[in-house]
């Protein structure tokens, strides 16, 4: 006969093993990779975007899906090993983000692990990320709310608000794959007008400095700020400088406007990364991204401060406002 109390032992030991072994049992999370060209603080919005489309498509991190974050604070040479690194990890999904130096960092370390980029500073075709973007074949999809195209037509609005202004600035970050072609866009687009871009180029804060002392010098009269991760994650600082010299200047994110900038006209950034969030889960569910086209943005925001107007002595012209999606006061 069994002992009563080697009995009960058995019995409370095997009911204490059964949830552990349950929990042993469990798949483990899928991981997604999230790759990106900019640092985690100013990126939270976005960011939230992104989990917001995961969550439609029913992931919820921490829950059901674990994620692990890469991020290159700018500094463009550490994209590729970050990606060969989440390679190595054998995540499900790489979300390569914060403008095409990520997706053509991810693109050539994986052949077999889904891709979902966000770009809007190369068109991902001409950049041979993806065959077409009704069919991008491969391991690789994505949204693009492509900016670079926008210059001519922000262009026309700074020439629009501030039509004394012959020559206009023109920020770029030279190391950013597409600066040369956004400085041509909009160089056409001003000469079509009778105007005359001027090109600064600016790659760190010291640069920032020196290009907006040199505005002063010039006497340039309006600013176009070039589509660029780098000024991305500079906002606070670019719409300082263009406060202190006193430069209407407009800008490709709304983020600009509601930091104290003047105006910007672009598709929500925002938007971007939720659709993201949402293709990302729709992989984790069996989608293939050959299968999924790539989404442009079918909608574009002008934004308009008011304050910042005022403070710099411009009054918006009616029409303009008209046309505003917002206007800050």
């Amino acid at each position: 006969m069994m002992d009563r109390r080697a009995f009960v032992a058995g019995v409370a030991g095997g009911l204490l093993a059964a949830p552990l072994a349950a929990r042993a049992q469990q798949p483990a999370l899928p991981v997604i990779g999230f790759l990106n060209t900019q640092s985690p603080g100013l990126f939270a919005h976005l960011l939230a975007g992104f989990h917001q489309g995961l969550s439609e498509a029913g992931f919820v991190e921490g829950r059901n899906v674990s994620i692990e974050y890469r991020w290159a604070e700018n500094q463009y040479d550490r994209l590729p090993a970050m990606a060969a690194d989440l390679v190595r990890r054998q995540v499900a999904v790489i979300a390569a983000t914060g403008g095409s130096v990520s997706a053509l960092a991810a693109k050539p370390a994986t052949a077999t692990i889904p891709i979902v980029f966000v770009m809007g500073d190369l068109d991902p075709v001409q950049a041979g990320i993806v065959a077409s973007l009704n069919r991008p074949g491969g391991n690789i999809t994505g949204v693009t709310p492509f900016l670079s195209v926008l210059g001519p037509k922000q262009v026309e609005l700074l020439h629009e608000l501030v039509p004394n202004a012959v020559v206009i600035g023109m920020l770029v970050n030279p190391n950013f794959p597409d600066a040369k072609t956004q400085a041509r866009n909009a160089q056409e687009a001003a000469r079509a007008l009778g105007r005359q871009i001027y090109v600064l180029n600016a790659s760190n804060e010291r640069d920032l400095e020196r290009a907006f002392a040199t505005l002063v010098q010039r006497r340039i009269g309006a600013l176009l700020i070039g589509n660029d991760a780098f000024f991305n994650s500079q906002r606070a600082r670019l719409v300082a400088l263009a406060a202190r010299h006193a430069i209407p200047a407009v800008y490709s994110f709304r983020e600009f406007v509601q930091a104290g900038g003047l105006m910007s006209y672009a598709p929500s950034l925002v938007d971007a990364y939720r659709q993201a969030g949402i293709y990302t889960g729709r992989i984790l569910k069996g989608a293939k991204p050959a299968d999924l086209p790539v989404l442009q943005p079918t909608t574009f925001e002008l934004v308009i401060n008011l304050k910042t107007a005022k403070a710099l002595g411009l009054t918006i012209p009616p029409s303009l406002l008209l046309r505003a999606d917002q206007v800050i006061e």
